[in-house]
């Protein structure tokens, strides 16, 4: 708390549960849209297929921008495009007057990002990592909270608005806040700190440098399918409660709330096990291959009970960080490259959320076979990471092993040194 850019730190936070909200505003109020857009399911989620095209047009060059200009101006940015978003979706007639809004969303997306993940990174150079964790966290705690406010406002037959209304006045809140007493560290602050750890780790880079033919195929891929996976789920799981599981209104609308909750556990409990040095890489096979089970179990066993532990399970297993991890491990392949690493990983996922929602929105008719599309997406996600594994403990296992082999050829000189000692 003394340090002087926490009530920044905390306002960007802030911009991020409205995010939250954001990423599934659309299809909590699913029906009220479709009604007020003469639509369908299908074509709302056509909709939300907007938010990924908008993503992905600006997410390659914002954060060399954001480089060049500072943080604060794409924050604002980012701010302003989803206070347009929130007030066009309101007064959108049809689709395709909210497809616009829709692709403004992604955009701020991309903005805030740019912004938001290099100043927390310079404002906490000590703590980059837990820093941009916490981001996640407040990510779900907006979708956790949406689905009980989305319930609340259609039990009392409220307005499905007033939900649009209070992310703008939190986002206006907020735009006032940084404009006026926002401050930003000097871009490329943590330059030095990152230049010595990249030193220190160059040798190991240089013996493990990932195959971009094959381990960057692998990851790009994983990128899409890590997205793929969560995105899909995130969107229709309350559908999926309502009408295939039968549920009521409340009680499915609730299945976001547990999803939220597993994603905020699982946050902190990757967190913990980081620190007992647990490596990254051994969460993404744990991780994808109960997304996979569980997913299964959803489908297989459509009951309330299941729909609502599963639920938990899901947001635990795909949305609590298990991206953020294929990130750091392909980092780990090619250190040398982060900026774009980071660059292609995250274009991967945006592809995922412009695609899915045009995919499920033909498959609207089947709510069963969506979540089946699910399965089989976590299935093919457990083998890429079972593949990255495998390529990971080949490389750097092998580096390892060149190592303690050349160390073992001069045997007489350690000797002779602990007889010294």
């Amino acid at each position: 708390m003394k340090n002087k850019y926490m009530p920044t730190a905390i306002s960007l936070y802030i911009n991020y549960f409205i995010h939250g909200m954001g990423v599934i505003i659309l299809a909590q109020n699913m029906a009220a849209l479709a009604t007020k857009w003469h639509t369908t399911a299908g074509g709302v989620a056509v909709v939300i297929s907007s938010l990924g095209i908008g993503r992905l047009v600006v997410l390659l060059v914002s954060g060399m921008l954001s480089d060049k200009f500072g943080r604060k101006p794409f924050v604002v940015l980012g701010i302003l495009m989803y206070l347009l978003f929130f007030g066009g979706i309101l007064f959108s007639s049809s689709i395709w007057i909210a497809y616009i809004f829709g692709i403004l969303a992604g955009i701020a997306n991309s903005f805030l990002d740019s912004g938001t993940y290099p100043a927390l990174m310079e404002m906490f150079p000590e703590e980059k990592g837990t820093a941009n964790v916490i981001i996640k966290a407040f990510i779900s705690g907006g979708q956790f909270l949406l689905p009980l406010m989305v319930s609340f406002l259609v039990a009392s037959q409220a307005w499905f608005g007033w939900s649009f209304i209070l992310c703008i006045a939190i986002l206006g809140l907020n735009l006032v806040f940084v404009l006026i007493a926002g401050k930003f560290p000097v871009p490329g602050a943590d330059v030095k700190a990152a230049a010595e750890e990249d030193k220190k780790e160059e040798d190991t880079d240089q013996k493990s440098a990932g195959n971009i033919w094959i381990d960057g195929v692998l990851f790009i891929l994983y990128g899409y399918i890590s997205q793929a996976t969560f995105y899909l789920v995130s969107q229709w799981l309350s559908q999926y409660g309502q009408e295939v599981a039968k549920m009521g209104s409340t009680s499915a609308h609730a299945l976001i709330s547990y999803y939220s909750i597993g994603s905020i556990v699982c946050v902190f409990v990757t967190a913990a096990l980081a620190k007992k040095a647990v490596k990254e890489i051994q969460f993404l096979g744990v991780y994808t291959l109960i997304s996979f089970v569980s997913l299964l179990l959803m489908y297989l066993v459509p009951t309330s009970l299941m729909c609502s532990i599963m639920s938990f399970v899901v947001g635990f297993s795909a949305a609590g960080g298990v991206m953020q991890l294929g990130l750091t491990v392909m980092s780990t392949f090619f250190a040398k490259g982060k900026g774009t690493v980071t660059g292609a990983f995250y274009t991967a996922g945006s592809i995922a959320s412009f695609t899915i929602p045009l995919i499920t929105g033909m498959m609207a008719s089947n709510l069963a076979n969506i979540i089946l599309f699910d399965v089989f997406i976590a299935l093919i996600g457990f083998v890429l990471a079972v593949l990255i594994t495998i390529r990971y403990n080949h490389l750097f296992g092998k580096a390892k092993k060149e190592t303690v082999l050349s160390t073992g050829t001069v045997p007489c000189q350690v000797d002779t040194l602990n007889n010294k000692n």
